[in-house]
């Protein structure tokens, strides 16, 4: 006999759920009457599904004691800690795997809303009802109006409508809804992402009038080849369609054919019309637009599309998945202004009015459907129930939902079944679903590498070599695989500093026609606010399971910052190629929309003498079509009189645009007139002043030293503090790389050598002379050793001063000795000066932001200035960061510093070691020191989190090395 009081059972049952209206299209308005019930609602949370009866759904239950809560929201990120915490995992179920089953303790949140019907509310009348909507629950919900049950759902990113206009009464209406965290749902929503419970999406109360539009879909194909475009209304109630600008008005269900402008993610044109029942008008917005795989490309409008894409989940650091409008339009409009063209909606249909916004803005969306089971590749997919048939009805109830709701965007290119759920029968018959539903769009799916059921070759992190192999069709597969087109449906894992290798990733997607370029993962790091911590990720809200900082992964911080990576990605995937013309004076323009001419843009030519612009102009350039080039004459340069002189051309928008303002930057290049002169000797063969010893100090013009060690101890009046070689960075998440990589990943490396921990032995301190390079002892010449403890690996290290009586030169000669198999984090000088007068850093070379050699194609070279915290990069996690790259000189602290050749300058106002200990931004805190360090290479970024790691040109390995720096007081104009 069963003591339990409460019905669960649904809450461990495979099926979608019951009571639910079968999905329909959405849309965003009509004349019909509706009623938003997001709020403040009363809650009551319990530790298990069972705990409470189903007494609170009835009206007059006192709830005056419960909490509130705020919907949309996540109850774990309300109260303070009061309801719970979150809890993040990349794949591993936080629950025991044992499907359909989720753990006794299964939080559940009881939620309360008393609502009236406005005045205004229609009456009821014959054939009326009402419908309430749900757009978003994590992770299944039972439902009451009124004390009557009217059904469970799970699905958690999908609408669920129920029909309820028998229930309703003008006022005192009592909506009760129960919340679990578990059920049998969730081992089909396993993404990579925090698990937040709760009604995070709008509720709504819909009312229907007889004969309203129900379901509709519209047909809006274009033609080009003609230019015309077919337009054709299937509706479930009859009705007529009119788009006044086109002058259509037909029935619904006629197809009408007639001259228009198509829509594109670039030209995204819509036009506004109305689907008009016997009961209701619907604002329609109408781009005319044909997606086609078409010889062995996707293709749309007649042409193949380059995606430049990113993966977006849904993040507020404050209110997780719960967005706004407002919140829905920024990341829309910094996709816009920094190139960004694609989005797919990793891994669940978006709240529906992110659709509307990349219809009206333009991006091509691959829209995803809810469902990933990943975490059962940790018993080799055993039980997945995506080849289960019991779990079939599920996985088609999704991807129904998905596709009704969404079919009628034109942003809309590509519907994706899921992601890393495996392979079976359960994605088959999505795919046959989707196929016969909507036959106009291509179906995607990454794990289907076969591609049995889907229509383009989609693969994640697939290194660059292997992406040129699969570009070539050297890779086998199917016959079928090789006649489609290659997406990286993920690649550049942008997880702390990088992603590198972008550059090296465009160019073959430019290079080879079946390469259709890729989404970036991902948008957005999801790190939680948190009042110590700063930002919080896995781990700090005591998870049993979880990984860390995997979750922050994002080009953008979590306050919607765009880092580096995303200035990076702007540059990489400019829709204008400019760079040097072959002849001289001229600069080459490449038009690389897919779509657009160069009409909206103006072009401005600027010269810049030492960093400094001298004079600026506007550009003539041709309104070149899609795909050509021209060679444009620039204006002549000014005479730098000995110093550097280079060229700036910016593409720019002419005017106003929905996304951006007039003089919008859209793309820029640079290229080089005169290049950089000789950097002073600082001495010459007989001509520079000599070491002079004084007990125990000496002095070579502006500098002294230790007379026992050789240190350095002033230049030019200016304390300087431990100068010594450097070869650590505190490692990146890409140095680190991932557990589960095949590939050497040289984060854990450097540490097992120990080259965070290097000794440094003084070998000999002299006057230079006879086999010391210096001339006739005009150096001070210090020679050391530089090796871990344990390891009989080492760096053999000459510092070789010389000075003209103003300027002081530093000559560093590195010989590896050894047997070095691993690079080199950096290699340089790393020296500290007083904090209290560093001051501002003026420098030329790269900015205004960080670089590496496989992030450099957004450094712009120009004179730049910063205070010291301001050239650190807040990476959730902190890490090496904030170089800056083709750096002639910098000015800090007293001191200017030329290098020769150029270097990468780094300031902060900590050590790398305390940089690298500290786990998140509030355990740095400023010292009494800025260290400053000047490399001569650095190794690359690559994106080896949860990607390849970087190409071999950019790996430092231990070679000989010679690099100079020249010291002398700071200028007061630079």
């Amino acid at each position: 006999m069963s003591l339990r009081t409460t019905a669960t059972d649904y809450v461990e049952d495979v099926s979608p759920g019951r009571g639910t209206l079968p999905p329909r299209a959405r849309y965003a308005s009509s004349d019909a009457a509706s009623l938003s019930l997001n709020g403040r609602w009363r809650l009551r949370l319990s530790a298990t599904a069972d705990a409470e009866d189903d007494a609170f759904a009835a009206p007059g239950h006192d709830a005056g004691d419960w909490a509130e809560v705020t919907v949309p929201g996540h109850w774990v990120l309300q109260g303070d800690g009061a309801f719970g915490a979150p809890a993040y995992t990349n794949h591993l179920y936080p629950f025991p795997v044992d499907p359909p089953y989720v753990p006794t303790e299964n939080p559940t949140g009881d939620h309360l809303r008393v609502f009236d019907l406005p005045e205004d509310w229609p009456a009821p009348a014959g054939g009326d009802d009402a419908v309430l909507r749900f757009d978003g629950v994590e992770s299944c919900a039972r439902v009451w109006l009124n004390g009557t049950d009217i059904g469970e759902f799970k699905g958690s990113r999908l609408p669920h409508e129920f029909a309820v206009g028998a229930l309703l009464k003008p006022a005192g209406n009592v909506l009760a809804v129960r919340v679990h965290q578990w059920s049998a749902g969730s081992y089909l929503e396993d993404q990579d992402q925090w698990w937040l419970p709760g009604i995070f999406r709008d509720v709504t109360l819909l009312h229907r009038p007889a004969g309203c539009a129900g379901d509709f879909f519209v047909h809006a194909s274009y033609d080009h080849v003609t230019g015309e475009g077919t337009l054709r209304v299937d509706s479930d109630a009859d009705g007529r369609v009119t788009v006044p600008e086109l002058g259509v008005d037909v029935a619904t269900g006629e197809p009408v054919t007639l001259p228009v402008a198509p829509w594109s993610a670039e030209t995204p044109r819509l036009y506004d019309g109305v689907l008009a029942t016997a009961g209701e008008r619907v604002p329609l917005r109408i781009g005319f637009r044909t997606v086609a795989l078409e010889d062995g490309l996707v293709k749309v409008n007649g042409k193949a599309v380059l995606f430049k894409g990113v993966n977006r989940h849904e993040w507020h650091p404050e209110r997780g998945r719960a967005l706004d409008p407002d919140t829905m339009r920024e990341d829309v409009l910094l996709m816009k202004r920094h190139n960004v063209n694609a989005v797919r909606t990793s891994h669940y249909p978006p709240h529906p009015a992110f659709l509307d916004l990349c219809d009206e803005y333009g991006l091509w969306v691959v829209d995803e459907c809810d469902v990933e089971t990943h975490g059962f590749v940790e018993q080799d997919w055993r039980d997945n129930p995506t080849d289960d048939d019991r779990w079939t009805p599920a996985l088609l109830d999704r991807a129904a939902r998905m596709v009704e709701r969404d079919k009628n965007h034109p942003s809309v290119v590509m519907w994706s079944l899921g992601n890393e759920a495996g392979t079976g029968r359960g994605l088959t018959a999505m795919a046959d679903w989707i196929h016969s539903r909507d036959p106009a769009r291509p179906v995607h799916y990454e794990g289907d590498h076969d591609c049995r059921d889907t229509d383009v070759y989609s693969r994640m992190y697939l290194p660059h070599a292997e992406v040129e192999r699969v570009a070539r069709g050297l890779d086998g597969g199917s016959r079928r695989r090789r006649g489609l087109p290659l997406v990286l449906c993920e690649y550049a894992h942008a997880m702390g500093n990088g992603p590198g290798g972008l550059a090296d990733y465009q160019a073959l997607f430019e290079r080879y026609d079946r390469l259709q370029g890729g989404f970036v993962w991902e948008w957005i790091d999801h790190g939680i606010r948190h009042p110590e911590l700063g930002y919080a990720y896995g781990g700090d809200f005591g998870e049993e399971l979880h990984d860390g900082n995997f979750v922050c992964d994002g080009l953008l911080f979590p306050d919607r910052t765009p880092s580096p990576g995303l200035i990076e990605y702007r540059k990489v995937i400019e829709p204008v190629r400019i760079e040097a013309g072959d002849a001289a004076g001229t600069v080459r323009v490449t038009n690389r929309y897919d779509f657009a001419d160069l009409s909206a843009l103006e072009f401005t030519c600027s010269h810049q003498v030492d960093g400094r612009t001298a004079c600026a102009r506007r550009l003539a350039v041709p309104p070149l079509a899609p795909g050509e080039s021209a060679e444009v004459k620039l204006p002549e340069a000014p005479d730098g009189g000995g110093a550097e002189v280079h060229w700036t051309v910016r593409a720019l928008l002419a005017d106003t645009t929905p996304w951006a303002g007039a003089g919008h930057e859209v793309a820029w290049g640079q290229g080089a007139v005169t290049h950089r002169p000789a950097v002073p000797a600082a001495a010459g063969s007989g001509s520079g002043v000599r070491p002079v010893a004084d007990g125990g100090r000496i002095t070579l013009g502006p500098a002294s030293f230790d007379a026992r060690t050789g240190a350095v101890r002033t230049i030019a009046g200016v304390a300087v503090e431990g100068l010594r070689l450097d070869v650590w960075r505190a490692t990146t998440d890409n140095d680190d790389g991932a557990p589960w990589q095949p590939d050497t990943r040289y984060g854990p490396l450097w540490r097992e050598l120990g080259l965070h921990r290097m000794r440094h032995r003084t070998v000999a301190v002299g006057t230079g002379g006879a086999g010391s390079g210096g001339g006739d002892g005009e150096a001070l010449v210090v020679r050391t050793r530089v090796a871990p403890a344990g390891r009989e690996q080492g760096l053999g290290v000459t510092y070789r001063w010389t000075s003209d009586g103003t300027l002081v030169r530093l000559a560093v000669s590195v010989v590896p000795e050894g047997g070095w198999t691993v690079p080199l984090p950096r290699l340089g000088i790393r020296f500290g000066l007083d904090a209290s007068v560093t001051g501002s850093v003026r420098w030329f070379g790269g900015g205004p932001g960080e670089a590496y050699p496989d992030t450099s194609a957004a450094s712009r070279l120009g004179r730049w200035e910063a205070e010291v915290p301001d050239l650190q990069t807040p990476y959730v996690r902190p890490q090496e960061n904030g170089a800056r790259a083709d750096v002639r000189w910098a000015e800090l602290g007293g001191l200017r510093i030329e290098g020769d050749p150029v270097f990468w300058f780094t300031a902060r106002p900590w050590t790398s070691e305390r940089l690298d200990a500290a786990r998140h931004l509030t355990d740095l805190v400023p010292g009494d020191t800025v260290w400053v360090n000047l490399d001569h290479a650095q190794h690359g970024i690559g994106s080896q989190s949860c990607g390849p790691g970087p190409l071999p040109r950019y790996a430092l390995w231990a070679e000989p090395a010679e690099f100079s720096f020249v010291f002398s007081g700071q200028r007061g104009s630079g």
